[in-house]
């Protein structure tokens, strides 16, 4: 099977998808809670922002059922026109010990809201003259060895707007680690991790935290200072921020609140590098809210400058957009979270940021004077609620309904050039489908929000069915299509359009396996040459099996030496299935061996992936299922599980009384295996698990409810 890898990504595992969505579809959880117009059409009439009314509101909204469900503690400023409005904080920063959450004095890690004042001190560096914009950055770090097939330099401005080309490099697993004697320097994780460039410079917006992370070295080069001791110079005591750092110690680390997960607490953590300019930051709301005045009053406190005023100008210009409703990037910011048909979001610049047991959103309206600033002690949506609640009670002008002129949308010969496979630049298990519907739509498809259909309303640019918010693509020089901005899925970056399919000698259109194995060819998974044979019905191996599952969803290799099975010593896969073995996917026959060449049946192909999968999804919701044909005891609630999810490919049968022969104890086949990589990218498996979550609440409620009847029935005399 050739399998060709895209990108490097966290880690992700679609079988954890419902988790990813979650993160990435920021705007999908907005909706529910807007302000809406009165029956009459009328714009909600704004409350003055002033100290009681942002204050009321900051009480009003933690007090609320749904913002409680989102944080343990949380603190959050609220300043306008070089004051601060209120300042408070809500709930614990140390649960178990009812500390509460003090805004002047409780520190929590900001995470990639460190990237705005990273960005802040290169500005300073640019407006010295020391450092040009349109510079290769390669000017100023030394020693870098990376790919660049294209005749266009990494320039400053490309790493300051996300948009360099990199391959997608986030924080890896190790970078997070208990070893807190451990030092890593920003320069060599650089080395020893620098991305190559994958797309031309300048041509596509990727959330990067690795360019980011470029922007502190170079700052650490041209001010010959550790980037650490530069930003407590020249940003930190400047504006009095005596609370923030990069190094969890000394007070820092006293103050800094307990980070909760799903599971409860999270230990503490170091991280790599030891000083993460992306990253790393750890901060008060009080000293964010300092931070926000001086750059809101043009880089001033009054007493000290840490910004001209036209450099505060210009990093408050979006520099990146797919289109003018739909702005990328500035020098350090962010567009906001897109609220339904808004109009006016380059008139608000923002930051998110989450580690691990931590979010945090920062957002500015400079024409208003504003800057908002909320953290917590929990990562999640807490900020998507606070944000739109937030402008539609103060500034529903920002939310209004975009303006535009009267368009004839396209035929559907013309809008037969949108249609493809997309696959997301930073998180390419994140996969759509378009194709066309009549007069003037698109059908859009994917994983985790299911099949809508997508308005047109001006030359690229569509309108969402589902949520009303905007989708634009984005035409290379030859007017053919090349990216897609969804932010109902990724607000943080494009999604590539796959290229055409070629097929394989031995793959032509009317194969039963055409649709799955032309989608991955066009994905980039499966080499794309039609000269090629694909030996559909070839067997797969054990160790091809785990090899192949975990590249498609970017895991990495174990690097250890101590394998768990001594059959894979030396073999091509021996990394991919340890690290299956690490992550529970994979248990070996119990006498130390693997049988990596072995083939492998579709039950056992079953299991594994069942084993990953059941973390999220409970057997008992697929109890119902019935089985035709033979399948072993051990495998079958995985069997179950995958046919209930819709995890197989046309090979699978349903007999006339519903129940699903899986052929089970036959061998895997490579066209088999290519149709599970293609469900896994493209079936709504949380919708249907919602479902079987919603079917077994109401047989709860009505076996409840039959108990209460039987209750009330009146005794025999």
């Amino acid at each position: 099977m050739q399998v060709k890898k895209l990108s490097v990504l966290t880690k992700p595992s679609i079988w954890a998808k419902t988790v990813v969505a979650a993160v990435l579809s920021v705007s999908l959880m907005t909706p529910a809670i807007h302000a809406s117009a009165d029956a009459g059409g009328a714009p909600p009439k704004a409350k003055t922002l002033d100290s009681a009314n942002a204050n009321g509101f900051l009480d009003d909204f933690f007090a609320s059922e749904e913002a409680k469900a989102h944080y343990v503690g949380a603190s959050v400023v609220v300043v306008k026109d070089g004051k601060v409005l209120a300042q408070k904080g809500y709930g614990f920063a140390d649960k178990e010990k009812k500390r509460a959450v003090d805004p002047t004095s409780t520190v929590f890690r900001i995470a990639s809201v460190s990237k705005t004042f990273t960005a802040a001190a290169l500005m300073q560096l640019v407006e010295q003259g020391k450092v040009g914009l349109q510079d290769d950055f390669t000017k100023y770090v030394k020693g870098l060895t990376f790919d660049n097939p294209f005749n266009k330099p990494v320039t400053i401005e490309h790493l300051l707007t996300h948009t360099t080309g990199f391959q997608n490099y986030d924080v890896q697993p190790e970078d997070i680690h208990n070893d807190f004697n451990k030092i890593v320097e920003i320069e060599d994780y650089v080395k020893a991790n620098m991305p190559p460039v994958v797309r031309e410079p300048g041509t596509s917006y990727l959330y990067d935290n690795f360019a980011s992370l470029i922007v502190g070295l170079v700052v650490e080069k041209v001010s010959g200072m550790p980037f650490a001791d530069y930003m407590d110079k020249h940003i930190f005591k400047p504006l009095a921020m005596n609370n923030t750092g990069f190094l969890p110690e000394g007070k820092l680390k006293e103050n800094l609140a307990i980070e909760y997960g799903p599971a409860g607490i999270i230990p503490p953590y170091a991280v790599s590098p030891t000083v993460m300019p992306h990253g790393g930051m750890l901060s008060t709301s009080e000293d964010v809210g300092k931070f926000m005045i001086a750059f809101l009053k043009g880089g001033t406190t009054g007493a000290n400058r840490i910004l001209s005023e036209s450099t505060v100008d210009s990093m408050e210009q979006y520099r990146s957009s797919i289109h003018p409703l739909m702005p990328n990037t500035t020098y350090g910011f962010e567009a906001p979270f897109q609220l339904p048909g808004a109009g006016s979001s380059s008139k608000v610049i923002t930051k998110a940021g989450d580690m691990l047991g931590m979010s945090s959103y920062m957002f500015l309206i400079p024409e208003q004077n504003t800057g908002v600033f909320i953290t917590y002690n929990q990562t999640g949506l807490l900020r998507n609620f606070f944000y739109p609640a937030f402008i539609h009670t103060f500034f529903p002008q920002y939310a209004a309904p975009a303006k535009l002129e009267p368009f004839t949308a396209q035929n559907e010969k013309d809008l037969s050039k949108f249609g493809g496979f997309y696959s997301d630049l930073r998180l390419d298990i994140m996969v759509s489908a378009l194709g066309t519907e009549g007069e003037g739509d698109l059908v859009v498809s994917d994983a985790y929000v299911g099949t809508r259909a997508l308005k047109q309303i001006d030359d690229n640019l569509f309108v969402d069915s589902l949520s009303n918010q905007f989708t634009a693509f984005e035409l290379d020089a030859n007017g053919h299509v090349a990216y897609m901005k969804e932010p109902y899925l990724n607000p943080m970056g494009y999604s590539q359009k796959g290229a055409v399919a070629a097929g394989f000698s031995d793959v032509t259109n009317e194969h039963p396996y055409a649709k799955q194995i032309f989608a991955l060819q066009s994905l980039g998974y499966l080499a794309n040459d039609a000269a090629e044979s694909f030996n559909p019905e070839g067997a797969v191996t054990r160790g091809e099996y785990v090899k192949n599952i975990l590249e498609i969803t970017n895991i990495k290799g174990s690097k250890t030496t101590e394998l768990a099975f001594t059959d894979l010593e030396g073999h091509s896969a021996a990394g991919f299935v340890q690290m299956a073995y690490e992550m529970g996917m994979v248990t070996g026959n119990g006498k130390g061996l693997f049988h990596p060449d072995k083939a492998i049946t579709r039950q056992e192909a079953a299991v594994m992936m069942w084993r990953l999968m059941k973390l999220q999804y409970s057997d008992e919701l697929f109890e119902s299922v019935e089985l035709a044909g033979k399948t072993d005891k051990w495998a079958v609630p995985a069997v179950k599980m995958l046919v209930k999810l819709g995890i197989y490919g046309p090979e699978v049968k349903v007999n006339s009384k519903g129940a699903f022969d899986y052929q089970s104890q036959k061998v895997l086949n490579r066209q088999e295996e290519v149709a599970i990589w293609y469900a896994l990218f493209t079936q709504p498996t949380d919708q249907i698990v919602g479902g079987l979550m919603q079917e077994q609440e109401a047989k709860e409620k009505e076996k409840e409810k039959e108990k209460e009847q039987t209750k009330e029935l009146p005794k025999a005399s």
